[in-house]
């Protein structure tokens, strides 16, 4: 009774109740009182004997470390998140070696330069969880075990990647400030909105989301001060600079020109509102709330010129985005047989293009709607369909965009390259998270392969960790089980794997995206991670570690081979700007003119070339192969440094401040790896205490005799094998105990127990000792009341006594004074009338004498 437990529940993924009623083994059900005193029967499985996971004591809610649970389960994490996310607005959690970080959707005053110096020097567990303290472990490994470092931040679209690297290299910045007056910090500082703005876009999850991948290593110098850095870019999104889904918009810096375009410097690029841009407009809405494109635009330019940037080389730049969005704009118009088009020579954006990018107009004109092919004896120029048009001009505007993102990299690069040696660097990868979309295609399928990668390096480090954590304490090891994605990267990526299908089929003239899924389904229809969906022949299933995704073949071959023409790279080649012309120079991408196909007709025939360059004949390198092979040389940097591993988490889909969705929460959770740490540390001895703060905390269940023992490590042991009787709970290692899950609460409880009988003896002694207090003070109230009491009734009857007696007095005087008066007057009247009468019987007796 009164064990508290967390059941399933559709809403909150996990409930809290309390068992009211002793369970006994064989019982059907549980007996609960949920939170809302409501009473509840919870089923119990039998035959697989599964009982609810049991909810930490309290003492242990709320940790910022997920590992120093008593009880390591899904249910303890997210409701341990959720109380430090709302409770105490605590938007980063340990878990291990990784740092759990939750966006909070709103600004925190947590950034400041007094909070970089507070944790610089500090010790990872010192100081509460922050992005900081990832950081300071970061650079001080590096200074300690002279190994370079990597952070790798990861997570969903949305969830503050880009953010906490960018937090990070502000660490970097100030607490290995350079030594030079080259102000390199400031100059990867300032890196950020450049690649904000090139490469960043609002999506459906994110007004701010990465659409590349990018590895940033700021490298240091002997005594740790920053003397450069370099960036490392991965699988840019082409397909948004022509194409958005609603709710969406393009690269943020096509918005940025457009807000700025009324400069008196932008007169020359033709530019309006943004909504008069077929590229810039397809998703609808062109502003974000709470952003101003201008503003961020005087940034960038701001930025470039910080990097050493040109104002002339500035100025190419923008013409370049603007030209793209002039072809996005380009009239094209179908001839009467519908297998050719044209493009007018009046058409306002066609003019723009030109010459914004100094090229020749009729060149242009001719060869968006032309494509040369090649027999072994002649050359055919053969018209193009308005929908071949339109996917060459989008090609086309695609791949200078790439060598736009391309050329600003390596100009960032350079402003950020230094001569002095490089002792050591930190990386800060900023990678995009597992995505999963209504449609899923080629970006999805590279960004998803990415993730599995980074998950298996995750995975193998932290067994790695684990089981040197084990020797290095001398506790037996025991094989813990844990997931491996090896066979889900082989599909991807070993020999006929899905990468493989897909770059032999892009071989075949005929190839299509069918035949390939066709392809798929014969070679992987036995795979445990491949599956066929019921309702589609062109789609497939493959079963990551994260989430089941279901990836439209529809695409994948052509952004695959992504084609450009040749003959439109020429053109460009001869630019009369020189950077435009560099831009394509040594150019492998451009595909070569075709050999003829069958039903090609012959129209305006030219003289064949004497030679076909050899490099024809070579196939170029597919994004696919591309992508794998930079993949693997990341894997390869990332396996020869230390890494540390930061995991962002969406709480919400709406974006709201400090609202946390348990049911969005725990998906990411499960899908960044954080459940898979905790699964291999409950697998072993999950909790550890070291001697000295398992003594501080449990010496209250020790006896005196046994505190009176010097060495802290014995009394422990004595302590625990008296305690818990199964020794397989608990292993001594060389500094720390190790113990297996849900030992400590029972030791919590045991401590509890002994506070409660502690606290009830004290409060008896207390509550006796306060009542005899207050009986001697209402006691000495009362004598001192009764005395002045006392005091005033005689004074008061000794008042009245006297004005009794003088009362007394007053009437004998007064009735004295009466009586007299009253005799006085009888007296004179009796005298009167005594007088009288003898003078009347002197006369008489006078009379008669």
């Amino acid at each position: 009774q009164h064990t508290r437990v967390w059941i399933p529940d559709p809403d909150e993924v996990w409930r809290s109740a309390e068992i009211i009623k002793d369970y006994k083994e064989g019982d059907k059900s549980l007996h609960l009182k949920l939170e809302d005193e409501t009473l509840y029967e919870y089923p119990v499985d039998l035959q697989g004997n599964e009982l609810p996971f049991l909810r930490n004591p309290d003492i242990l809610v709320g940790e910022n470390d997920l590992t120093a649970l008593s009880y390591l389960h899904e249910p303890a994490v997210l409701h341990n998140l959720k109380v430090r996310f709302l409770e105490s607005n605590h938007i980063y959690t340990y878990c291990g070696i990784v740092l759990v970080a939750i966006n909070p959707y709103g600004q925190l005053p947590i950034y400041e330069q007094d909070v970089i110096y507070a944790y610089s020097g500090q010790n990872m567990g010192d100081m509460d969880p922050h992005i900081f303290a990832v950081a300071e472990e970061a650079y001080k490994q590096m200074a300690r075990d002279e190994k370079n470092q990597s952070i790798i931040v990861s997570g969903e679209s949305g969830a503050g990647k880009t953010v906490s690297a960018k937090y990070t290299m502000r660490f970097f910045a100030t607490v290995g400030g350079s030594a030079s007056k080259t102000n390199i910090e400031a100059k990867v500082l300032a890196s950020s909105p450049i690649m904000e703005a090139i490469g960043n876009a609002k999506t459906t999850r994110n007004d701010n989301s990465s659409r590349f991948g990018k590895y940033i290593q700021i490298g240091f110098d002997k005594r740790y001060h920053i003397i450069g850095a370099n960036m490392r870019t991965y699988l840019l999104e082409k397909s948004r600079v022509v194409f958005q889904a609603e709710d969406e918009r393009n690269y943020h810096i096509f918005y940025q020109l457009c807000a700025s375009a009324s400069l008196p410097e932008f007169k020359d690029l033709g530019l309006t509102c943004a909504e008069d841009f077929f590229y810039a407009s397809q998703g609808g809405d062109t502003s974000i709330d709470g952003m101003d494109d201008a503003d961020d635009f005087e940034k960038t330019r701001h930025a470039f010129t910080l990097l050493g940037v040109k104002e002339s080389h500035q100025m190419t730049i923008f013409r370049i985005i603007a030209a793209i969005l002039h072809l996005g704009n380009l009239e094209i118009q179908a001839e009467r047989d519908g297998d050719a088009c044209s493009v007018s020579s009046e058409d306002e954006h066609l003019n723009n293009f030109c010459s914004l990018l100094g090229v020749e107009q009729s060149q242009i004109q001719h060869w968006l709607c032309h494509r040369k092919l090649i027999t072994t004896a002649e050359t055919y120029v053969k018209s193009m369909s308005v929908q071949q048009v339109v996917n060459a001009r989008n090609a086309l505007a695609k791949h200078i965009y790439a060598q736009l993102f391309n050329w600003i990299v390596q100009h960032i690069n350079k402003a950020l390259h230094t001569t002095a040696k490089q002792h050591s660097f930190i990386g800060v990868l900023d990678i995009y998270g597992f995505e999963t979309f209504e449609v899923n295609s080629f970006e999805q399928f590279c960004i998803n392969y990415a993730n599995e990668k980074l998950q298996q390096q995750f995975n193998s480090h932290v067994f790695k960790l684990e089981q040197e954590e084990y020797m290095k304490e001398g506790i037996p090891w025991t094989f813990i089980d844990f997931y491996d994605n090896q066979p889900c990267i082989d599909l991807i990526e070993a020999k006929l794997g899905v990468l493989d299908l897909l770059d032999e089929e892009c071989k075949v003239p005929q190839g299509t995206d069918q035949n390939w899924a066709q392809k798929l389904y014969d070679r992987h229809a036995t795979s445990q991670h491949f599956q066929k969906p019921r309702m589609s022949n062109t789609s497939f299933i493959v079963l990551h570690f994260a989430d089941k995704v279901e990836y439209q073949s529809e695409g994948f071959l052509e952004k695959n081979r992504d084609t450009v023409y040749e003959e439109q790279i020429d053109i460009l080649k001869a630019s009369k700007y020189q950077i435009v012309a560099d831009l394509f120079q040594d150019e492998k991408d451009a595909a070569p003119a075709t050999s003829m196909g069958k039903g090609t007709s012959k129209i305006n025939v030219r003289s064949a070339r004497p030679v076909i360059k050899a490099a024809n004949k070579e196939h170029k390198k597919t994004v696919g192969h591309q992508f794998r092979n930079s993949l693997h040389l990341l894997m390869e940097t990332l396996n020869a440094t230390t890494p540390h591993y930061v995991r962002c988490i969406k709480p919400n889909d709406e974006k709201l401040p400090f609202k946390f969705d348990p049911k969005r929460a725990v998906q990411q959770l499960r899908a960044c790896g954080v459940l898979e740490t905790i699964r291999i540390s409950a697998a072993g001895f999950p909790s550890r205490w070291s001697y000295h703060d398992f003594f501080n905390r449990y010496r209250v269940l020790m006896k005196k005799r046994d505190l009176s023992k010097t060495d802290k490590k014995q009394i422990c042991q004595i302590l625990l094998e008296d305690l818990i009787k199964d020794p397989d709970k608990f292993q001594f290692g060389r500094t720390k105990i190790f113990f297996r899950a849900g030992q400590v609460a029972y030791l919590e409880k045991l401590r509890a127990d002994k506070f409660r009988a502690a606290t009830i003896m004290i409060q008896k002694t207390v509550r006796g000792w306060l009542q005899r207090v207050k009986y001697k003070r209402l006691r000495q109230a009362a004598v001192v009341i009764q005395r002045y009491v006392r005091g005033h009734l005689a004074r008061r009857l000794a008042e009245h006594l006297r004005r009794t007696r003088a009362a007394i007095i007053f009437q004998k005087q007064y009735r004295m004074l009466r009586i007299r008066r009253a005799f006085q007057r009888v007296r004179n009247a009796t005298i009167t009338i005594q007088a009288v009468a003898r003078g009347m019987f002197v006369r008489r007796i006078y009379r008669k004498v």
